[in-house]
């Protein structure tokens, strides 16, 4: 009997933690993709999920999480922005207002560097 209700008890929390895993970390090739703004918000920025292929466009980073190490690396906005690196993060939309009104914008908040981005991986850059 308590064996089963143990086992009911860790089904039922699997299940209420599905959510989570929604919010799982991924890695991305962000970077500036050639289109420029000419109204706000601005898609001149997106971000390849490497395990699903999917670009989020119109996408800016957060580079606050990264671990110090990460942070010191001397051209880290420039390798971001070229696309040169892979990042481990999270998208995540916040809310935004410019010039008045209110965006649901993406964000790609990175918690580190994975390693450095293939050719492959960069197609959607500008700078490929």
């Amino acid at each position: 009997m308590f064996t089963l209700r143990f086992a009911s008890l860790v089904a039922a929390s699997s299940i209420c933690a599905l959510p989570s895993f929604a919010a799982a970390e991924s890695s991305y090739v962000y970077c500036d993709n050639g289109l420029r703004c000419f109204k706000a918000p601005c898609p001149s920025n997106s971000a390849l999920d490497l395990a699903t292929g999917a670009i989020i466009k119109g996408v800016s980073v957060d580079p606050s999480g990264l671990p110090q190490a990460d942070k010191a690396i001397t051209d880290l906005s420039d390798a971001l922005y070229a696309g040169k690196i892979v990042v481990r993060g999270s998208i995540e939309h916040r809310t935004q207002t410019i010039t008045g009104k209110e965006y649901n914008l993406p964000w790609l908040v990175a918690t580190r560097i994975v390693r450095t981005a293939k050719d492959s991986e960069r197609k959607h850059c500008s700078s490929h």
